[in-house]
């Protein structure tokens, strides 16, 4: 039997679609790579194909520093969606708002939501990772990862949620 605390976080409160292409992309990059060793090559080659091989590597090894420091020092477990659900998780959702909010430059506003996800003391490395990843994000074209879903998760009432 699961309780609410095993839930806590994965409760959908909106789509993947309703996220600007930064936050879209770091829910999608956060599921892929929790996926495990495909999900991760994956990772690698999308970022290796738009930033070059160097640079593309420097950052998916960001993405991982931050990804490890979220789980060993999390508050409780990051709970997230299947790869391909069109919902967005109450825990992705602020993973979501903490990465664009680091790449804006906001890094107070970052630091206080990165509690959200971490302990006090990590705050400050997870938002510099979060800074950097989210700024490679925006170098990249993201036009296709805003769109991911196509037209059936925008026709989809709000009312009906499947996974």
């Amino acid at each position: 039997m699961t309780s609410a605390q095993d839930k806590r976080g994965s409760a959908p409160v909106g789509f993947i679609t309703e996220l600007d292409s930064i936050e879209a992309a770091s829910v999608i990059y956060l599921r892929m790579w929790c996926d495990g060793p495909d999900g991760q090559i994956s990772v690698w080659n999308d970022f290796a194909s738009s930033l070059g091989s160097d640079h593309g590597s420097r950052i998916v090894k960001t993405f991982e520093k931050l990804c490890s420091l979220c789980a060993q020092h999390g508050r409780r477990p990051l709970m997230r969606h299947s790869v391909q659900c069109k919902c967005l998780g109450s825990d992705e959702s602020c993973f979501a708002n903490f990465i664009a909010t680091a790449t804006s430059g906001d890094r107070e506003d970052a630091m206080l939501i990165a509690t959200l996800l971490v302990r006090p003391d990590v705050a400050p490395i997870i938002t510099s990772l979060a800074a950097d990843f989210g700024l490679a994000l925006k170098r990249m074209n993201l036009a296709a990862l805003k769109d991911w879903g196509g037209g059936a998760a925008q026709t989809q009432t709000h009312a009906t949620t499947l996974h």
